[in-house]
């Protein structure tokens, strides 16, 4: 059976777990990502992945990582969170290394002796950013290596990509999604995935704790009830 190597706790949630595939992930004008991702290959070379935070790059490689997983081949996940030693799986396939600007300095290390190993054994690398590798403020080596192959930087979704995707997920959740609550949520709040989701998420467990329908009231009062942490 296979596993994947990631190697950091994720608290559990009320509500359905966030679902990472290829299939709910909204492409819009990043569809030669997409395919690049479907149809990476052991031995290609490595593939680096930027844009600001909430474009979707860690979707991306989670999606990647479950496809590969489904497959039968073993994942090594490394992140800023994950502790060091950065071992590598059994048998390894496919190394993903999310958001590379927030490694320290070990971890940049360790990152740097993964790819010498990728090399050697012929594994898939993927890679993520908040910048191309030559913009990041890491070690000359690790720039070097992130930079070595294929670079798409991620656009962001229009505003019917957006509103699309939202909708998929209050579906999933069995959450009815007005009209007035979606133009709330775009017109108040940071146009992001990961930041509409994250507040989709704790409006649906709101929502589910007062026993109410989501509305654009019952909204506000889960914003009154947090604030000053959220506001528009």
């Amino acid at each position: 059976m296979s596993e994947f190597f990631l190697l950091k706790q994720i608290p559990l949630a009320i509500g359905p777990d966030p679902e990472y595939t290829f299939d709910n992930f909204v492409p819009g004008a990043n569809s030669a990502l997409l395919a690049q991702l479907r149809q990476l290959s052991l031995g290609a070379p490595p593939l680096f992945i930027w844009g600001p935070p909430g474009s979707g790059k860690t979707h991306c490689l989670r999606a990647l990582a479950q496809a590969w997983q489904a497959g039968g081949a073993q994942v090594g996940w490394y992140d800023a969170d994950t502790v060091l030693p950065w071992d590598l799986p059994a048998q390894p396939s496919l190394l993903l290394m999310d958001d590379c600007q927030r490694f320290d300095a070990g971890q940049q290390h360790a990152a740097f002796t993964l790819f010498v190993e990728a090399a050697t054994h012929g594994l898939a690398v993927v890679a993520s950013g908040t910048a191309p590798p030559v913009d990041l403020a890491l070690r000359e080596d690790l720039r070097t290596r992130l930079g070595w192959g294929p670079t798409f930087a991620l656009q962001p979704l229009s505003e019917a990509e957006t509103r699309s995707a939202l909708r998929r997920e209050a579906d999933r959740r069995g959450i009815f999604l007005g009209d007035e609550v979606m133009d709330y949520l775009l017109t108040r709040f940071a146009r992001d995935l990961k930041h509409l989701m994250r507040l989709l998420d704790r409006l649906d467990e709101f929502a589910l704790a007062h026993k109410r329908a989501v509305t654009v009231p019952l909204l506000r009062q889960m914003l009154a009830d947090e604030s000053p942490q959220e506001s528009p």
